[in-house]
């Protein structure tokens, strides 16, 4: 037996749960109570912003299933929104989740990391197929060599529908390739990271 109530919550965003190497399943939250699953909606999993700031504060909506028998509570999330703490004088707002850029800087604490770019890469079989996890390996190796790992993460993704032309991948400004070859990785990430590679190495070596 169990029983099903509404919830709401507030908490920093610490992560995506992503199951089977791709699949958005929910947040990971840090609350006042200690660090929180939440799961999303289908809804949600399909239309959600994979570029969402690390430490950005979050209000969930939603349903909460305690199973009166284990004890277990399952929460699911109907709505996410971005909300800005304590902004003005104490007062609070909140905004519709939006990318990032739309995000109020007064949404994440000063001590928060910066969040981590993150380029897109699909990963279902047939883009595998193509040489999908090849092209993966090498963006790794290609940001770790220029010191852009702590700038820019990767994530597999769902079928992005162009599967024959795989593999399919979207960089942070949301430009899309397809057919992508190992060989064409060093110069994709000179053509979009150029500028930030200047800037890392300028503050590694102090010039």
């Amino acid at each position: 037996m169990s029983e099903v109530s509404e919830f709401r919550l507030e908490g920093r965003f610490l992560d995506f749960v992503i199951k089977d190497g791709y699949k958005l399943k929910g947040l990971l939250l840090a609350t006042s109570e200690g660090e929180c699953y939440v799961k999303l909606a289908k809804d949600l999993r399909a239309t959600f912003d994979l570029r969402l700031s690390l430490g950005t504060w979050l209000q969930v909506v939603g349903k909460k299933k305690h199973d009166l028998k284990t004890g277990e509570v399952e929460l699911k999330a109907e709505r996410v929104m971005a909300t800005r703490q304590e902004w003005d004088q104490g007062t609070q707002g909140e905004f519709p989740l939006c990318s990032p850029s739309q995000v109020s800087p007064s949404a994440s604490n000063a001590q928060t990391k910066p969040a981590k770019a993150t380029i897109l890469v699909c990963q279902k079989s047939d883009c595998m197929k193509r040489g999908g996890k090849e092209v993966c390996q090498a963006l790794q190796a290609a940001l770790s060599d220029r010191h852009l790992d702590s700038h820019f993460t990767i994530k597999g993704t769902g079928c992005m529908k162009n599967c024959k032309a795989g593999p399919n991948l979207v960089m942070p400004d949301k430009t899309r390739y397809s057919r992508l070859g190992v060989k064409q990785v060093p110069a994709l990430i000179e053509k979009h990271f150029a500028i930030n590679t200047q800037c890392i190495v300028s503050s590694i070596t102090g010039s």
